[in-house]
Formats: structure tokens, C-alpha cells, sequence
């Protein structure tokens, strides 16, 4: 270890330290704070627009008609308590699987938060570890770092004592130790970004499609609402009670109030679900992403298999070495390594008797070149690395290993060199001694979940840095039929990159650097590719990965770029990750279709009333008043949107994700829409009888509207609902019947200003309405035939 050992700090200039305000207080990236939560819930814009036609409504004094304002604050209400949810479960998931630095003070060495740390503690660094706070090397033994996530070199930078080390970057090999010289938002990485490796957001399709969707729905607004508002203000000739209740009565349901509120609830619920299975998501849209993804890159050693091993054997390769001799070289090795990796740590276990000799060089493992070693004074120089790399192929020691490997075992090859191992030249001439059998166990739930992947025609990569041998018998084990190569044939060209990766399962020998490659060239195929593993080599392939995915057990590096932590380190978790993203974009699209809808036919029925109105107008007649006051459109919209579409987006769903969710949407909605805009325009038109009119007569037109509107939009629930299960056809007969059962309500006609006593128009009203439910029906049909995709009524049992 290079430079003398630094003293930590003392109890009381930590404190006056923190007194100061020179504290780690850089916030958590996971959650908003409970005042951001409520300030997002309440002061939206769909909001401020209800308030206003609240208030107008209001002035007009009719209190029933501003019972829309309800939805003001149940939006802000559901929304709030959801988020809370999700932030409460996020933020003991985020102290569970937090990075926490090894810091060194006066009372002891300890693992403490980051926002523990202060300027100029003292933090141990390792391979694997990531730097939090900026600071000063002041120990290093080969300490390597990567700064590639904050400056895009990709070759790691070997640090001397006095160098700086900058927050956001992380250790390849070696160790040290470092001063912080600046903490919080003064650290370099903290003016990137809230946390000090997340450089990027997974892109959301859903998010991004609902935003197209809500730009889409305000250019309608504009010259709809502009009409209404001048034709029923301007041209009915009614009193300006009437006139601002219809006014307000049409822009009320062009609003999709719901919408967004039910986008957050479906992965705020999505959160906490995944949260009670120790499923950490760092970012919201993550677990829509991996529900999307074409491509699992899984790391062996720590994913598939269990990340601690074992020593399955000892087999020696020099006659002239004793046995003795190579235990104590390796006890010797195991011992002088302070941060030991999984196979170093399983050589510990196995040979705990060091016979104390002195270490006079060592060198720490790489990815890169995949061996590490340790000079000793009077007893040699000794290599420890990957015998296919250190030795020729055709060797003695590299056939025999590679028949080990074939058995599914990692072995490791022991020589002595003739150079120092901190030489220039090193490892330098080497001489085989012996090699080392490692046992590693196959995760129980890892063939499951392979399984898994392969029925949803996931296809899976099994990537890794060990023999491709051993990685290949892994993976057969496992069932995962396929070819395996060696990484190091892979060629340099990104295309043919691209087309031996489609082509082959698993691979050997892969260094961090061609991992990263392999993603890309995936993603140039058109995949959506999620990564899965856990160590410090793995922590390039996770960052540029659409989803990242870490093991809670692995390197603190790998956890701070995954976009999702599996802190129980089960790798069965993942089919349910994919479940929950499955749930929130199959439910949203259900839901964006039934708000669209809604928009759709408002938007056409106010064109088609306010055209009719200036038509009136330029012939000097009256023009049509708007159908309906707001208290009708709220009505109309508790069972045939509010309430089914917070049910639908909560609820289980297992279909697959498909792309272009706003065409899909647009498609649907907007034929349905214009269906029930024309049929309730119709039968508007058919009702209203114009100058003759009584205001019983008006209100018997807008029932009869109201009916046709209600029947359409009950049945374009009952095919959003679709396929059905038991408990949805429940679903679509409640809410069909709760209409049934206001209209012949006395009570509930008299409160809502309803009234189909006039048998003529209400079965004229009917009709046009079962019409319009069977060209939706037909609709359905006609673009399932488009699609060439089979319609189902009923779920199958097997999905």
C-alpha cells in the first residue's frame, strides 16, 4: 500500500463538521419530497381548468350541476395517497439496499449512508466500490478507477497518492483509500445529476404516448371550446344561467381528468406490489421497460449461480512443487488480500493457515486481463488467473482445465513467474503449478425464470467473463439450449458484431468493454435488451442497457447504475417485474382508450351543435342549445369511465406488451368516440323540437340523448374490457345497470334533471343507441381482421 495510513476523523469534528453544514446532503433520486407529491397532485392543470368551470358554474347558482367539482378533489386526493404509498415503500427499499461507503475515523472503520459522510473523512475503496463524494487519494495499492460514466473514457485511470477522485466514477481493481474534499451538491457528480452515477431516465413509451395523446386532445379543445362557447353564449338566445351551464356542460367531459392521475396510481401500485418483493424500481418507468424487452443479458457468476463458491479440488501440474508449498502460496494470497472477490474468498475459506510471509508486490485482479498476483520475499512470484488466458490453448493445463470447465467448473490456474508481479512485463514467463477447482451452485429459481423468458419468446443471453466452457455447461444445465463462443473470436466489425451476438447463446471470456458492445449491438438490431448482473464488470453493460437490473449483493457500482435492485437477490423476481409492467401498460391502454372516447365524442358533438348554431344563425333562426348541463356529463361519466377505469388500471393483466401503444389508441378511441358523438347528435336532432319547446320538452331531449350516449359508452366498455374474465363482465352488467336503475328512480331523475317518461323519444333513443353499440361491436371485429390479430371474448385459461 502506497502513502503512509491516513487517521480518520474524531467524533467532535465530525459533528462540527455537520454543524457547519459540510455534510453529504445530495437528496435521493428515488422519491419526491411529500411537499413536491401534494404540489403535483393538486396545482394541475386539469385541475385548474375544472376549478374555473366549478366557479362558473357556481355564479350561476345551480349547486347539482357543479357536482363535476368533486372530481377536483379526488384527482388531488387518490393521487396523493398513492404517491405516499409508493414513496413510503421506495424509501425503506432505498435504505435497504443503499450504498454505503466503508468509512474510516478515529473510533473504527464502519459502513455508514452517504449523507453520513463529511468533508474530510477518510473512505476505503475496493474493487467494485463507487466513489460518493469527490475527494484526494491518500492510499492506494493498484488502484485503478473507471471515470467513463462521468467523462466517457472508457480505460480505467490508475491513481497515485494526491490525485483527485471524482463522485460518480468507481474502482476496476486494486485498493486505497481517499479524502473527501467535496461533499453534496458541491461533488461533481451532484451537478449532473441528484444521485452520483445516473447520468440518463429510461425512456417511457406509455408516458411519452400520453403525452402525444394529451397534445393531441388539446388542439381539439381550442376550436371546439371556442365554438361552443361563442354559439351558446351568442346565438341560443336563452338566459345566461342556460346558456353557461350547457357552455360549461359541453367543456367538462373534453377534459380527460383522469387520465394522467390514472397513469401515476397504475405504477405508483406497481411500486409498492414489487416493493413487498424486495424489488427495488429507481426509476418509475423501469418497470414498464423491462415488460417491453426482447433481449436478457444475464451475467453467470452471482445471477444465475449463487455469487459464493467453493473449492471442489486441488490438481497439480509440477512434480517438482510440493502440495504443501502451493497451500501455503495460496493461504499466502487469500490472506494479503484486503476486498477479496468470490473466488479469492473461497480460496480463504479453503486455506486459512498463512505462514506469514512477507509480500513485497502485488497485483490486483482485472476483468481485463483476468488474473492477479503476489510477490513474496524468498518464495517467488505467483500468478492466480483464468488458464485459457495465462496459458496457450493447446497446453497441458489449459486442456485439462477446459474439461473441468465442461463439468461446469470455474477453474483457476496457479504459476510461478519469473518477474515481480508489479513488473512492467508481468505476469511475465510463467510455469503452471497447479490448478483450482471451484464449485459455484446454481441458483434454485434461475430455470424457472429462463423458462420463463422462452415461453414469452424473451430471448436470453447468458454473458460472462468466465471459461466459456464452464458458462456453456452453466447455461445447458439450466436448459438453455444453444452455441456457445469464446468473446475473444467475437469480431471487431459492429455488424458482424451484431450478427455472431443474434446468433449465438451464451459467451466466455467477455471483458467489460465487450459486454458494453454486445448491448449496443443488440440495440442496433432494434432490441430492447435488459441487463442482469452484479459485479464491477458488469457495471458498463448495465449503464447502457435499456433496463439495468442489479443484485442487492453485488458491487455498490452495479446497484448505482441499475434502474432496478433486486435486493433479495432472486433472480425469480424478475418474471414478476415483468408482470407489473405487463399490468400498467395493458390497464393504461384500457383506460387511455375509455378517457379518448369520452374527449372524442365531446369534442365532435360540440363541433356538430355549434356548426348546426352558426348555420341557424346566418338563416335568423335560433340555433340547438348543447345537450347536456354538467351535471348530465357527470353522471354519464361515473360507470361508463370514472369508476371502471380506476378498477381496469389496478387490475391483474398477463397480455403481453405490444409497441405503438398511441396508434393503437388513437385507432380505437377515435372511431368510438365519433359513434357515439353522431348517434347522440342524431338523436338530439331528432328530439329537440326547437321555438316550440317547453322547458320539460328540453329536458326531455337532452334524456333522450343522454340514453343514446350511454348506451354507446357502455358497450365501448364492454370491448375495452375485453377479453373477458368473471369478474369484469361483472364490471360492464354493474355499470350498465346503475343507468338502468337511476332512470327508474324518481328521486335520482329529479336531482339529476332527467326525464324519459316520453315512451316515443326514449325508445327512438334506444334504438339509435343499440345501433351505435352494434357498429362499435363491428368495429371491433373489423380491426382485430386488420390487425391479423385473433379476438378472444374470453381469457384462456393458460394466460
Amino acid at each position: 500500500m502506497t502513502g503512509s495510513r491516513a487517521t480518520g476523523l474524531t467524533s467532535a469534528e465530525v459533528a462540527q463538521r455537520i454543524a457547519d453544514g459540510r455534510a453529504n446532503d445530495v437528496p435521493s433520486r428515488v422519491t419526491r419530497s411529500v411537499a413536491d407529491i401534494v404540489r403535483a397532485n393538486v396545482f394541475t392543470r386539469i385541475n385548474a381548468i375544472l376549478a374555473v368551470l366549478f366557479a362558473i358554474v357556481l355564479a350561476t347558482g345551480s349547486l347539482v350541476n357543479g357536482l363535476f367539482g368533486l372530481l377536483i378533489v379526488l384527482n388531488s386526493v387518490i393521487g396523493v395517497v398513492q404517491e405516499l404509498r409508493a414513496k413510503l415503500t421506495l424509501d425503506r427499499l432505498s435504505i435497504v439496499g443503499q450504498v454505503k461507503p466503508l468509512v474510516r475515523r478515529a473510533d473504527g472503520t464502519r459502513a455508514l449512508p452517504p449523507g453520513e459522510v463529511v468533508c474530510d473523512d477518510v473512505i476505503e475503496l475496493g474493487p467494485g466500490d463507487q466513489v460518493v463524494v469527490d475527494g484526494v487519494t491518500v492510499e492506494e495499492s493498484g488502484l485503478e478507477i473507471d471515470e467513463s460514466l462521468l467523462t466517457g473514457e472508457a480505460d480505467p485511470v490508475l491513481k497515485s497518492v494526491g490525485e483527485s477522485l471524482m463522485s460518480g466514477s468507481f474502482v476496476v481493481a486494486g485498493t486505497g483509500a481517499y479524502r473527501a474534499t467535496k461533499v453534496g451538491r458541491d461533488a461533481y457528480a451532484a451537478t449532473l445529476t441528484a444521485q452520483a452515477s445516473k447520468l440518463s431516465l429510461v425512456r417511457s413509451e406509455l408516458r411519452a404516448g400520453i403525452n402525444q395523446i394529451l397534445t393531441l386532445v388539446t388542439y381539439l379543445l381550442i376550436p371546439a371550446g371556442l365554438l361552443v362557447i361563442y354559439t351558446q353564449l351568442f346565438t341560443t338566445r336563452a338566459g345566461w344561467q342556460q346558456a353557461v351551464l350547457r357552455t360549461v356542460g359541453a367543456l367538462v367531459p373534453m377534459v380527460p381528468e383522469g387520465l394522467v392521475l390514472m397513469t401515476s396510481i397504475a405504477f405508483a401500485v406497481g411500486v409498492v406490489r414489487l416493493g413487498r418483493r424486495q424489488c427495488l424500481v429507481q426509476e418509475l418507468p423501469a418497470i414498464e421497460g423491462l415488460a417491453r424487452v426482447s433481449v436478457v443479458c444475464a451475467d453467470k457468476t452471482g445471477t444465475l449461480t449463487e455469487n459464493r463458491m467453493q473449492v471442489a479440488g486441488l490438481h497439480p501440474l509440477d512434480a517438482t512443487c510440493a502440495m504443501d508449498t502451493v497451500v501455503d502460496v495460496l493461504a499466502s494470497m487469500a490472506a494479503g488480500d484486503v476486498r477479496p472477490n468470490a473466488s479469492m474468498q473461497a480460496v480463504a475459506d479453503a486455506y486459512r493457515d498463512p505462514p506469514g510471509w512477507t509480500v513485497t508486490a502485488t497485483a490486483p485482479f482485472k476483468s481485463a486481463t483476468k488474473w492477479s498476483g503476489s510477490s513474496f520475499a524468498g518464495h517467488g512470484n505467483w500468478v492466480l488467473g483464468a488458464p485459457d488466458v495465462l496459458q496457450e490453448p493447446s497446453s497441458d493445463a489449459a486442456v485439462q482445465a477446459e474439461a473441468a470447465g465442461s463439468q461446469g467448473l470455474r477453474v483457476l490456474l496457479l504459476a510461478s513467474s519469473d518477474l515481480a508481479v508489479d513488473s512492467p512485463s508481468a505476469p511475465g514467463h510463467l510455469t503452471p503449478v497447479a490448478l483450482i477447482m471451484l464449485r459455484q451452485a446454481v441458483r434454485p429459481d434461475a430455470a424457472d425464470t429462463l423458462k420463463y423468458f422462452a415461453e414469452q419468446h424473451v430471448s436470453v443471453k447468458v454473458i460472462s467473463g468466465d471459461n466459456a466452457a464452464s458458462v456453456g455447461a452453466v447455461a445447458s444445465t439450466l436448459g438453455l439450449n444453444g452455441t456457445t463462443l469464446d468473446a475473444r473470436m467475437l469480431p471487431a466489425d459492429a455488424d458482424e458484431l451484431a450478427e455472431t451476438v443474434e446468433q449465438y447463446t451464451t459467451f466466455g471470456r467477455v471483458r467489460p468493454d465487450q459486454k458494453r458492445a454486445m448491448i449496443r449491438a443488440l440495440q442496433h438490431r432494434g432490441h430492447i435488451v435488459a441487463m442482469t448482473g452484479d459485479g464491477v464488470n458488469d457495471v458498463l453493460a448495465l449503464k447502457d442497457a435499456d433496463i439495468g437490473v442489479a443484485m442487492g449483493s453485488g458491487s455498490s457500482a452495479s446497484r448505482a447504475v441499475a434502474q432496478i435492485v433486486l435486493l433479495d437477490n432472486k433472480f425469480a423476481t424478475l418474471p414478476y417485474v415483468v408482470g407489473e409492467g405487463r399490468r400498467v401498460i395493458g390497464n393504461i391502454e384500457r383506460v387511455s382508450n375509455l378517457f379518448l372516447t369520452k374527449t372524442v365524442y365531446s369534442v365532435l358533438l360540440a363541433l356538430l351543435i355549434g356548426v348546426t348554431g352558426l348555420a341557424a344563425r346566418w338563416s335568423g333562426v335560433r340555433s340547438f342549445m348543447f345537450p347536456f348541463e354538467p351535471i348530465h356529463v357527470t353522471v354519464a361519466g361515473w360507470f361508463t369511465i370514472g369508476i371502471p377505469a380506476f378498477v381496469l388500471s389496478l387490475a391483474p393483466n398477463t397480455e403481453r406488451a405490444q409497441p405503438h401503444f398511441v396508434r393503437r389508441v388513437v385507432t380505437a378511441a377515435v372511431p368510438n368516440g365519433a359513434v357515439a358523438g353522431v348517434g347522440t347528435f342524431v338523436c338530439y336532432l331528432l328530439a329537440f323540437r326547437g321555438h316550440a319547446d317547453t322547458a320539460a320538452q328540453q329536458t326531455q331531449a337532452s334524456t333522450s340523448a343522454l340514453i343514446t350516449l350511454l348506451v354507446i359508452a357502455v358497450w365501448v366498455l364492454a370491448v375495452v374490457a375485453r377479453p373477458y374474465t368473471w369478474w369484469r363482465v361483472i364490471l360492464v352488467a354493474l355499470s350498465g345497470g346503475a343507468y338502468v336503475a337511476i332512470f327508474n328512480i324518481p328521486l335520482a331523475c329529479e336531482r339529476f334533471m332527467l326525464d324519459p317518461s316520453n315512451v316515443a323519444l326514449t325508445a327512438t333513443a334506444l334504438a339509435i343507441g343499440v345501433l351505435g353499440a352494434a357498429i362499435v361491436e363491428a368495429l371491433w371485429w373489423l380491426r382485430g381482421s386488420a390487425n391479423g390479430a385473433a379476438r378472444q371474448l374470453w381469457r384462456r385459461p393458460e394466460t
